[in-house]
């Protein structure tokens, strides 16, 4: 549609004095031209912040690794955003049962690690004799999420952590899907 108005600005532009449109027209067609630029002007704003959010969100930051692991015999706490749980050293907020089981740790870890396979769009990216990292991405936008298991070697105990990478709320996403491998556990008797 602006084409329109812009080939009758450059033909209005064109015309002898003779030929002249009325000023009231011209002036109609500048503040409709003027207007144009403005909605362009707008548009591109726009576009700009969404490309910002998208890379904000989308693109994995770094700073996430620093906050995984064990250290002193414990999962690292949680942020102050409400996107994580943990059963060490938490808040209430932020708080979550360990994990028990009955068995050898050996095979409450490999029971662990089959479950994990059919968790879905999860993949364990980690794993040592006592400690195992894994991520899960979301369905649609894939916003990353780190699950860490603990197994200390005094305890028949799982401490489980997991927590978004971006953002501030997961909908209980998190709780949920720690609440969801427990039970698996369970069920396969562990």
């Amino acid at each position: 549609m602006w084409f329109i108005y812009l080939k009758i600005a450059v033909t209005c532009q064109n015309l002898s004095p003779a030929n002249k449109i009325p000023e009231v027209v011209a002036h109609n067609i500048k503040q409709i031209m003027s207007n144009l630029t403005n909605i362009n002007r707008l548009q591109n704003i726009i576009f700009s912040v969404f490309l910002a959010l998208t890379m904000i969100l989308i693109v994995p930051g770094t700073s996430w690794a620093s906050s995984l692991g064990v250290e002193s015999g414990s999962l690292k706490p949680c942020p102050t955003s409400p996107n994580c749980v943990v059963s060490q050293n938490a808040d209430t907020k932020h708080s979550i049962q360990p994990i028990t089981y009955h068995v050898a740790r050996d095979k409450a870890r490999e029971t662990l690690l089959k479950v994990l396979t059919v968790v879905p769009r999860t993949e364990v990216i980690e794993q040592a004799d006592n400690y195992i990292h894994a991520i899960s991405k979301s369905r649609i936008f894939k916003f990353v999420d780190d699950l860490e298991f603990y197994f200390p070697s005094n305890e028949s105990l799982i401490h489980i952590r997991s927590s978004s990478r971006v953002g501030d709320s997961d909908f209980g996403v998190n709780r949920t899907r720690l609440e969801q491998i427990r039970l698996a556990l369970k069920d396969l008797n562990i």
